[in-house]
């Protein structure tokens, strides 16, 4: 059964038995060096900004991360604001780690991330020394952990130097609290700069984590180029477009969807000439014997400089879904033109 019946919010942690992971768990997952690090990372991540929250049914995402724990996804990506409410995501983490997927802790990656705003007044937010060491000891003890993985500054601060935030992440790393750093939603140029900072102190900077989709290409022209050449890993968030390179909008908007509750997706997004655009892509997806969001996928990942994917994922079936894009990545060259075509025509 992928649905359970719960209270949302609500862990049964004496329910079931303590997790054990399947022993064929690395038998098909590919992994990609991030970077110039000696760190592999699966191709597809499990991100918990949605649907891991305090208004989400726990048995639920507990089997959604035990499933992908199960099929090769060691990288588990969080931030200090993943909810509802805020902190609700990685309180949640701590305590499907407390109930079996910790004995695993070895082989898995875990990172967090402070920038956006976390909690009131002058400290919450940004990217200052204060906020930064304060909000990962914070994430620490939510998910009961002694380090992270990988500390991200999630947004570059205009008011706060940028040797500031990168000397708190060097000694972020220093003090042994994450592994490895990384930065998340800085441009090209903020980027040049952070890593030269990070160099520096010593402590390179692993891994860039950007917003990136066939319906958003910013980081082509200028960041993946520059991160190639500084030998950073990428890993790309969004890579559906909030759900607009699926098949859920080609016959309307469900209520379900987040174009109705106007969640990140507004209902005047969803216009007809988008529509046709989706099509054309799902005509191309079909052609290849996969599903749009396959395919959206499987585009992303045809650049080998792209560690990883993050997905989201509300049941078990929805992930296993994500993970089949694994099974066709390559592209011939008239695909990828079939594909430009529809992308530059319907700008």
């Amino acid at each position: 059964m992928d649905s359970v019946n719960c209270k949302v919010g609500t862990p049964n942690l004496h329910a079931a038995l303590p997790y054990v992971a399947s022993d064929h768990r690395y038998d098909n997952m590919i992994y990609r060096r991030c970077g110039k690090s000696g760190l592999l990372l699966p191709v597809i991540s499990l991100g918990l900004w949605h649907n891991f929250g305090s208004v989400d049914c726990f048995e639920n995402f507990e089997k959604i991360a035990y499933a992908a724990f199960d099929n090769g996804i060691t990288h588990f990506d969080l931030a200090n604001n993943y909810g509802p409410v805020p902190g609700s995501a990685e309180e949640n983490f701590g305590r499907i780690l407390k109930h079996g997927l910790g004995v695993y802790r070895d082989e898995m990656i875990i990172t967090t991330k402070a920038g956006y705003d976390m909690w009131p007044g002058p400290y919450g937010e940004w990217g200052s020394r204060k906020y930064l060491m304060a909000s990962l000891n914070q994430s620490l003890k939510r998910m009961g952990l002694d380090y992270v993985d990988i500390f991200y500054s999630h947004r570059p601060d205009p008011n706060t130097p940028l040797e500031e935030t990168m000397g708190a992440l060097a000694d972020i790393v220093r003090q042994g609290k994450a592994l490895y750093v990384g930065i998340s939603n800085y441009d090209a140029e903020q980027t040049e700069k952070a890593l030269a900072i990070l160099k520096e102190y010593k402590v390179p900077c692993l891994v860039h984590q950007a917003r990136y989709s066939m319906m958003d290409r910013w980081t082509e022209p200028a960041l993946l180029p520059l991160l190639k050449k500084e030998g950073v890993g990428m890993v790309a968030f969004s890579p559906l477009a909030q759900g607009l390179l699926t098949n859920r909008y080609l016959n309307g908007i469900p209520e379900d969807s987040r174009a109705a509750k106007n969640h990140f997706l507004q209902r005047s997004t969803i216009t007809p000439e988008l529509v046709a655009q989706i099509q054309q892509l799902n005509d191309i997806a079909q052609r290849r014997g996969q599903s749009l969001a396959e395919m959206a996928l499987a585009w992303i990942l045809k650049d080998e400089g792209v560690t990883s994917v993050i997905v989201g994922a509300s049941s078990v079936n929805q992930l296993m879904d994500s993970i089949k894009v694994i099974e066709h990545l390559e592209f011939s060259q008239e695909e990828l033109n079939d594909i430009d075509k529809v992308l530059k025509n319907n700008k």
